[in-house]
């Protein structure tokens, strides 16, 4: 298995860390190994502790390793949180080859161009992501290879983080003997894999709730126009659970997972459960319906905050609905609570792919996804005809002067690392 033909995935979320990994074989993506491990030293999506989340990153990496039998030494990594802000900017640059064909150079410097930006000196750029391009002013242009034009322009947005995150981020990733090929924004990777083309045209909430935070994508005209962190997820039913049985946290985590449900109405008297108590040998028994008693004030409680924050950020109707996705919204009566609170179509995006058929893993799916589209968009510049033939075909590496789709779309990334 070589480089060119798997992508490796890492998601480091407040409960686990997930690395999946992705082979690409005649075009497709198949998943072929995945590996987790609980997180230790993040939380609310934030690193609090970097040796805590060097060793949980190798734990998972050796958990995918294992499963596979290859040795993992660079990924993508996703990045999320509050510190994210997105930013509109706009390039302009004159084609460069003689007979004023657009090739993959030009693209290149226009979104090049779009980034000289400024910024305060405590955020950098971290992505650069194209909503149109113009020819000659010609307006809607998705992708202008190949046209003929004098003048190329590029309206993007420019997605920009704080230094301490992502440095923080990158460190733990390089401490864990990880070389980083790129970061990827989860909200656009997850949107990859989540949203139909149709959905980000009308306007859709892209909602992931996690662990500790949920992150909110608003997607409009095709493309992402708001994105903000709220720090409420999965812990805060946990931490409900663990107070209201008065049981310790990870026993509680396992009851929610185990025996949850969002809906009292929906809820089993005969489906008993007993709980050891904190402080003393006892255990008392308890019912689903009184652990839905805990659990559906502060799914409801979540949702309404959801339905606030969209409501502050845009004056626009979501006419595309919600789509949720994530780890915390498998329990059972959830998506019931959701379309009543948010009074809108609301559905459960979950990856379709064996071995990975939960909305846990969105995100981690999402990202082999986005790099795969990028790098086969860049490899359009490649004349090789071993490639065009079969897109998982190895480049040869001696014979040409040109890197290969995986290679360039890294180096592209590495600017923002």
């Amino acid at each position: 298995m070589s480089s060119n033909e798997t992508i490796v995935s890492l998601d480091i979320g407040t409960s686990k860390v997930r690395v999946i990994i992705g082979e690409i074989h005649n075009g497709a993506i198949n998943i072929v190994g995945v590996g987790s491990a609980d997180s230790q030293g993040i939380r609310k999506g934030a690193i609090v502790d970097i040796d805590q989340t060097v060793q949980s990153i190798k734990k998972a990496v050796d958990h995918a390793e294992r499963m596979v039998g290859i040795q993992i030494s660079e990924v993508y990594v996703g990045i999320s949180g509050n510190h994210i802000d997105l930013q509109s900017s706009h390039g302009v640059v004159a084609v460069s080859n003689d007979d004023r064909e657009i090739g993959y150079e030009d693209i290149e410097r226009v979104l090049q161009a779009s980034k000289v930006i400024a910024l305060p000196p405590e955020r950098e750029i971290i992505g650069v992501v194209p909503k149109q391009y113009l020819v000659d002013g010609l307006e809607g242009i998705q992708d202008p290879k190949g046209m003929i034009g004098v003048r190329l322009e590029v309206e993007a947005t420019i997605i920009t983080g704080a230094k301490t995150n992502v440095h923080n981020l990158l460190r733990c990733v390089e401490k864990a003997e990880l070389r980083v090929s790129g970061l990827t924004l989860m909200s656009l990777a997850s949107a990859q894999l989540a949203l139909s083309k149709d959905e980000k045209t009308l306007g859709t909430v892209l909602v992931d709730i996690g662990a500790g935070a949920t992150t909110l994508a608003i997607f409009d005209q095709g493309n992402l126009v708001k994105t903000t962190t709220l720090p409420v997820g999965g812990d805060f039913i946990t931490n409900d659970i663990s107070i209201g049985l008065r049981t310790q946290t990870e026993i509680a985590e396992m009851i929610k997972m185990k025996y949850g449900c969002a809906l009292v109405r929906d809820a089993a008297e005969d489906q008993v459960f007993k709980v050891p108590r904190v402080g003393s040998n006892s255990e008392k028994q308890y019912t689903q319906v009184d652990l839905s008693h805990v659990i559906e004030p502060r799914v409801r409680e979540i949702f309404q905050l959801i339905d606030k924050e969209v409501k502050r950020i845009t004056d626009n109707d979501i006419a595309g609905g919600y789509v949720i996705t994530g780890g915390s919204v498998s329990t059972a009566g959830l998506l019931e609570i959701a379309q009543e609170e948010l009074k809108s179509s609301v559905r459960v995006a979950v990856p379709d792919f064996i071995g990975v058929r939960d909305p846990a893993y969105t995100n981690g799916v999402g990202i082999i996804q986005y790099v795969y589209k990028y790098a086969m968009y860049q490899s359009l510049e490649d004349d090789s005809p071993n490639y065009s033939q079969n897109k998982s075909a190895k480049r040869p590496s001696k014979t040409t002067n040109k890197p290969g789709a995986f290679e360039r779309f890294k180096n592209w990334l590495s600017e923002f690392i």
